[in-house]
């Protein structure tokens, strides 16, 4: 069965390429021209992904990613901007998008993001072999992670997480203790050259810190390591 694919965009000549060039993967395509239309057919249709622009009539594509992480809707979500504004990327990543692509661009680089996406959500579905893991879980302290079941607890109650940020959870886990570079986690878990944009690492990062530290500001799970990038480790006892 293809994978399906939602294309919210309200420019026809973005949606007419984006349909063809997807289609020409291999791709189902339902298409969208606003915002609220947009949400309704990711709730109805249950899309493997979703390309949503940022700029929409109704409801803009921030609003319409933040109602669907809301609803725990976890379709990844990868968003098209037609500014060069790091605070709208930033903004989007922080809502639940996986990645953004900023306009103009090549049909044949969005595919290769879509297909990007969707080979890294399955990778973490699939049950996969890791020497590191503890039997079917993974555990830090009060963190408990199950790759294989795509979930996560944090002092026994479920943390809500985004694909993207799951992913990045669990690499953190799996390499517990070792310092890893912005550049490592950029190649590992978003498998995609972003030329040294390592903003939307320290963003996913911000947001797994809200989810399992006590104090942000503070952190004792997951510590910068200044210079180099972020460790995952167990607390220690005074802290």
């Amino acid at each position: 069965m293809n994978k399906k694919v939602l294309v919210v965009d309200d420019e026809q000549s973005i949606v007419t390429l984006l349909q063809y060039n997807l289609q020409q993967a291999g791709f189902d395509v339902i298409t969208a021209a606003d915002g609220e239309a947009g949400m309704n057919l990711a709730k109805e249709e249950q899309p493997d992904i979703m390309v949503l622009d940022l700029m929409l009539p109704k409801m803009d594509g921030i609003e319409v990613c933040k109602q669907l992480r809301q609803e725990r809707m976890m379709t990844p979500i990868l968003m098209l901007t037609a500014k060069d504004d790091e605070f709208d990327k930033v903004l989007g990543l922080e809502l639940g998008a996986d990645d953004y692509m900023t306009k103009p661009f090549s049909p044949r680089e969005v595919v290769a993001r879509v297909k990007a996406i969707l080979r890294r959500t399955q990778t973490l579905q699939e049950s996969e072999a890791v020497e590191r893991e503890v039997g079917d879980k993974m555990v830090v302290a009060e963190l408990t992670v199950f790759p294989e079941r795509y979930e996560a607890y944090f002092r026994d109650t479920q943390l809500e997480l985004t694909p993207k940020e799951f992913e990045l959870l669990v690499y953190l886990a799996r390499h517990k203790g070792r310092v890893l570079t912005r550049d490592q986690l950029l190649s590992a878990v978003w498998n995609y050259d972003f030329a040294g944009d390592t903003r939307i690492v320290d963003v996913h990062i911000s947001h797994l810190r809200e989810k399992i530290e006590v104090d942000t500001k503070k952190p004792i799970y997951i510590k910068t390591i200044r210079g180099l990038g972020y460790k995952l480790e167990e607390p220690k006892r005074d802290e």
